[in-house]
């Protein structure tokens, strides 16, 4: 049971990252993330696929009778059907929301299963969710930081260029361009990062049956962290702002992340 623990980790590391690279070529239209991403896929359909033959031919069992059996069965539908729009239709932001959503109905059955199999092992996996969850979270928020510092410093360079002052200090600051482009990277990875933690933090409170509160400080905080700088990438690339617009923005949307991590942690009733 413990190495079908780490192969449940296996899975959900692949996932996580495929949707992170389907995340990237939407928002950059990356031709590279595209094909890793979808590798990716590959690689945790085929795993499943091996799973659910296992069932079927092994234990002649059809993975539909029970809810958690069901889940893992809806899952490898999706996942299907993902790699099949992908190949067949140019429709590439849906297959992030349908594997979004399947990552979802996997790491509920995978939870699930693992707390009713085995019951070390299972809590461990589940524990170790908490772990992730957390984890993800704060590098999500380490990217929307460099996000904020790069647009920081291309507004103090666009005023000291608009002023024509401090022009020797200008190269040390880098490229417009540069910095306005990187501050959109930052964010594109920041935000299915904390996606993923956002799910992870909500199936680990379903699974730990921890008293989970929606309308907790910290995890309305996070939610609204998400949806602020979601919208600066619906800014950025849905409606083709830049430059000085965006980057005021970017830095009252980390103003919005300090207050969620400082202020609502301390007084949320779930989180620390």
């Amino acid at each position: 049971m413990f190495e079908l623990k780490w192969v449940y980790e296996f899975i959900l590391i692949i996932y996580g990252l495929s949707l992170v690279g389907y995340f990237i070529d939407f928002i950059q239209d990356n031709r590279k993330a595209n094909i890793t991403a979808f590798w990716l896929l590959c690689m945790v359909w085929v795993i499943q696929t091996g799973f659910l033959l296992y069932e079927v031919i092994i234990e002649e069992n059809f993975p539909i009778i029970t809810l958690t059996d069901s889940l893992f069965f809806y899952s490898w539908v999706l996942l299907t059907l993902s790699m099949v729009v992908h190949k067949l239709f140019k429709i590439h932001f849906i297959l992030f929301f349908i594997n979004l959503f399947s990552f979802f109905i996997l790491l509920l059955y995978i939870s699930t299963d693992a707390q009713e199999k085995f019951s070390t092992s299972g809590v461990q996996l589940v524990d170790e969710m908490l772990v992730v969850h957390i984890s993800l979270a704060i590098l999500s928020y380490g990217f929307f930081t460099l996000s904020f510092f790069c647009s920081l410093m291309y507004i103090g360079q666009y005023q000291l260029l608009k002023k024509k002052k401090g022009l020797k200090w200008i190269w040390r600051l880098g490229d417009l361009k540069m910095l306005d482009r990187y501050a959109l990277l930052a964010v594109t990875i920041g935000v299915p990062l904390l996606t993923i933690a956002i799910i992870l933090g909500i199936v680990w409170a379903y699974v730990s049956s921890s008293e989970f509160y929606w309308f907790d400080l910290k995890t309305v905080g996070s939610i609204l962290v998400l949806l602020v700088y979601m919208l600066y990438l619906i800014l950025r690339v849905g409606r083709g702002y830049s430059g000085k617009q965006v980057a005021v923005y970017n830095t009252g949307a980390f103003l919005v992340l300090l207050v969620n991590f400082f202020l609502f942690s301390v007084h949320s009733n779930f989180h620390f």
